[in-house]
């Protein structure tokens, strides 16, 4: 996902409880800087915020956050030189999107959301018996089932 020039995450969208992976092309990698630090916060007005320092790659600087369950992530960038790369003051501001949660199904008797539908469980418990099924009826038929239990019988 690319919503600024230069910065890339490894994933579509930005949601909740997540690792993600910033990899940062700005102005400080085609500079060469030595060190970039990642400055980030989940609130516009920066009360609390985490600085990482960024790994140099073939890419770009990169490094790993975990989101939060918040609305947005605010990052900004700055090298050794104490040199920023805030957007002009604005800051990169990215959406935090919510979760899809289609196939989780919560049971009334239960607190905990089972994972999936139980439409798709016997479905997939259908599909599987239908292939067993037809790779068992020609053995059926042709009598090859008995010669691999006579085999392990003998031994």
């Amino acid at each position: 996902m690319e919503l600024f020039k230069n910065i890339f995450f490894n994933t579509d969208k930005l949601t909740p409880y997540i690792t993600v992976k910033i990899t940062y092309a700005g102005k400080f990698f085609e500079d060469n800087s030595k060190e970039v630090f990642l400055r980030y916060s989940f609130n516009d007005n920066w009360e609390k915020y985490e600085d990482i320092k960024m790994e140099k790659s073939e890419l770009g600087y990169q490094a790993e956050i975990d989101l939060d369950n918040n609305k947005v992530l605010n990052i900004c960038f700055f090298n050794e030189k104490n040199e920023w790369d805030n957007n002009q003051s604005i800051n990169y501001n990215f959406p935090i999107e919510e979760a899809e949660f289609s196939l989780i199904v919560l049971d009334e008797n239960s607190m905990f959301p089972k994972r999936l539908s139980k439409f798709y469980l016997w479905k997939k418990k259908f599909k599987i018996s239908i292939y067993k099924a037809i790779r068992f009826i020609p053995k059926l038929i042709t009598g090859n089932y008995r010669r691999k239990l006579n085999k392990k019988e003998d031994g």
